[in-house]
């Protein structure tokens, strides 16, 4: 949809801007980029209250990451619908990585950035579980109430069911390295860059605690798939890990369940 056709009262001055739904990425919310008379842009992000939705993590993971200094979306106002969660939040400056397919050298050095910056974060101040206990139990948790997108697996596991996915993800479990703050969805979408470097982060709502594999496993296949295999292990060196098969499947299999 162009627009929302009922908005909450406070967002109605909105209504009449400039508007464009934001396809990009595999959210199930709702995404809109609308631009302020000044022409800055503002995000509005919608999504259905579920007991198993994100955006209301993702409201508290942004809020969190203002106060630790982080480039990210700043959170400008919340509201809730009878059966709605509505978040309105500043635009990051520059563009997502998938418009860099032709600058390879741009999309490792703002990953290794934005992985870099985001793992350094302390610990000690992240309130956020996402150890393989709290993941898995939240994939089971998706599988029960049919939010697993079974056609959508990546190739390697196409046609398999969830349940399938998730007995697999139990059987092969690896054991958890030291846990950091991860971003949890570090795809190309997600990171962004400006002049050449990075810019910030966006789609936040699955930041957590969790090996370092959460994050690497994902941006080794977006990069394999947006700008090439061979640009795999410069990414790895310049972050400073070496390739894990196990963690690169295990992870990349985790994340078909969300």
């Amino acid at each position: 949809m162009i627009k929302p056709e009922i908005l909450p009262e406070s967002f109605s001055p909105l209504r009449d801007l400039d508007w464009t739904p934001v396809s990009i990425g595999e959210s199930g919310a709702a995404i809109w980029r609308i631009v302020l008379s000044e022409g800055n842009s503002v995000f509005l992000k919608s999504e259905p209250i579920h007991p198993l939705a994100e955006l209301p993590g993702e409201i508290e993971r942004l809020n969190w990451l203002t106060r630790m200094g982080f480039k990210a979306p700043r959170v400008i106002d919340t509201e809730q619908s009878a059966d709605r969660v509505w978040l309105l939040m500043s635009a990051v400056p520059g563009e997502d990585l998938t418009h860099y397919g032709d600058e390879p050298d741009t999309v490792i050095r703002a990953y290794v950035q934005g992985l870099k910056r985001i793992h350094a974060l302390d610990t000690a101040n992240c309130p956020f579980d996402h150890s393989l206990d709290a993941r898995l139990a939240a994939a089971e948790a998706r599988l029960v109430a049919g939010m697993v997108d079974e056609t959508d697996f990546d190739d390697e596991r196409s046609g398999w069911t969830g349940r399938q996915v998730l007995d697999w993800l139990h059987a092969n479990r690896p054991a958890e390295g030291q846990r950091i703050v991860t971003h949890g969805d570090a795809s190309t979408p997600n990171v962004l860059a400006l002049d050449g470097r990075f810019s910030g982060l966006v789609d936040c709502g699955r930041l957590g605690l969790a090996d370092v594999w959460q994050d690497l496993a994902l941006a080794c296949r977006s990069i394999e798939y947006n700008i090439g295999r061979e640009h795999v292990a410069p990414f790895l060196a310049r972050y400073g890990a070496e390739w894990d098969e196990a963690r690169y499947s295990y992870y990349c299999a985790l994340d078909e369940m969300f």
